[in-house]
């Protein structure tokens, strides 16, 4: 029950507010929800366009936007990691049993823009950011993660591939900092559970609350 978008927009029309119908979602569907909820930012005018938790019925179409943004990655990362897809179904099931709350960007009934997030230790960790190549440079990306951000108090780490220069670009452009390679293939060894060969390919960027962390020690 209220795992189709449907479903849950029929509800906010009839005038029931999110908190109701998180409630019912976790009564009906026997759920938990531990860190986020069901539904983050709706668009006060048509309730077309939403930022949510993503629910197990979104499982494929996670899938499909992550391989469909990952072909950016195509012949800049590392030749061992590229494959087809570039992530399996039973690695996105492994990464969502390993913690990773997915969170997606909803248009009209589809996500078109899906991003993690982890808790570990200390921190938190941005995982898997993608936006359907049909969608990119229109905002989406930078919605989803200021909503992610907003959820945590604490310090918010993101890894991505370093020739991945536009990645870089947009986290810089949301206010991460770009740390020494030095720090961040220490903070991977600590923090994700990434072989040598990727971590050696990857960088890592901090927000203004790992900085303060770091100073306070």
């Amino acid at each position: 029950m209220l795992e189709t978008p449907q479903e849950r927009v029929r509800l906010l029309k009839a005038g029931i507010d999110c908190k109701t119908i998180e409630k019912l979602y976790l009564v009906y569907n026997n759920f938990q929800i531990v860190h986020t909820p069901i539904l983050f930012e709706l668009d006060e005018i048509n309730m077309k366009t939403m930022i949510r938790k993503s629910f197990p019925s979104d499982f494929e179409r996670i899938y499909e936007v992550i391989n469909d943004a990952a072909q950016a990655y195509k012949q800049i990362i590392p030749a061992e990691y590229w494959k087809e897809p570039y992530m399996s179904r039973d690695e996105l099931r492994h990464e969502l049993d390993e913690g990773i709350e997915m969170c997606g960007y909803e248009e009209s009934g589809k996500l078109v823009g899906v991003m993690g997030i982890q808790h570990r230790q200390n921190v938190t960790l941005i995982r898997h950011a993608y936006v359907s190549t049909s969608r990119q440079n229109q905002g989406i990306g930078g919605k989803i993660l200021s909503h992610l951000i907003d959820l945590t108090t604490e310090p918010v780490l993101i890894a991505t591939w370093s020739k991945a220069i536009w990645a870089v670009r947009f986290y810089e452009k949301n206010g991460f900092k770009l740390l020494s390679r030095e720090e961040g293939n220490q903070l991977q060894r600590k923090y994700w559970a990434s072989p040598e060969i990727k971590i050696k390919a990857s960088v890592v960027l901090a927000d203004e609350k790992w900085f303060e962390f770091i100073n306070r020690k």
